[in-house]
């Protein structure tokens, strides 16, 4: 079940930062960027007067898993939106979704640019990735079949809905196209991804979350 958000609000002078916990999985792509604005070491761990604000956005809009966003002093949203809806397959890891999503659990729908899914099946904060991957030892190599699929006549900019299903696997709707660590692009109008992290056709879902009792 997918916990609240804890959502923490870091303002500065040109810039205001927000922060949800329950979302970040310490990939750490904001540290390496901006190391003085973002220092886990430090409280407030992030201070956005530290840096300039474009090197602030750009750091923001590298966070993987959609836990970190931002807006301009004016009030405006720093957030870009990607030029094509994408999923990249991390190795031994979870799904990286960006572009125009609407992601739908349940009654509720949110609109996002970024957004990690678990695919190992040990998330306690399921569908979103939380890591666990690591302390369980997921090993999945993240590549994709060998047949190459032409790209789609339809605009990939276009929203691309994601839903997980219940107990099942993570529909996705609309146009996109699905990288796999070994360098290989399938692209889909529908297509449904394991996050099981039992199916035999990683990571495309092939029934084995029935098989295996998978509840989510």
């Amino acid at each position: 079940m997918t916990e609240p958000a804890k959502l923490h609000r870091y303002e500065g002078a040109h810039a205001a930062v927000t922060w949800d916990a329950t979302r970040c999985i310490h990939a750490a792509e904001c540290v390496r960027r901006v190391p003085a604005a973002f220092d886990p070491a430090a409280r407030p761990w992030i201070r956005p007067d530290e840096a300039d604000a474009a090197a602030l956005a750009d750091a923001v809009n590298h966070c993987p898993s959609g836990a970190l966003s931002m807006r301009f002093a004016d009030g405006t949203s720093a957030m870009t939106v990607p030029a094509g809806n994408t999923c990249h397959v991390v190795r031994n890891g979870p799904n990286y979704f960006r572009g125009n999503l609407v992601l739908r659990q349940g009654e509720v729908t949110v609109e996002d640019t970024r957004i990690a899914l678990c695919r190992c099946g040990g998330s306690q904060n399921k569908p979103f990735c939380d890591a666990s991957h690591r302390k369980i030892g997921f090993q999945e190599p993240g590549a994709l079949p060998a047949e190459k699929q032409a790209a789609p006549d339809a605009d990939l900019s276009a929203p691309a809905t994601i839903k997980p299903r219940p107990h099942g696997p993570i529909q996705c709707d609309g146009p996109l196209a699905l990288h796999g660590h070994d360098g290989r692009i399938a692209y889909s109008d529908q297509t449904f991804l394991c996050r099981c992290g039992g199916s035999q056709n990683k990571p495309y879902c092939d029934g084995t979350h029935r098989k295996i009792g998978f509840v989510s």
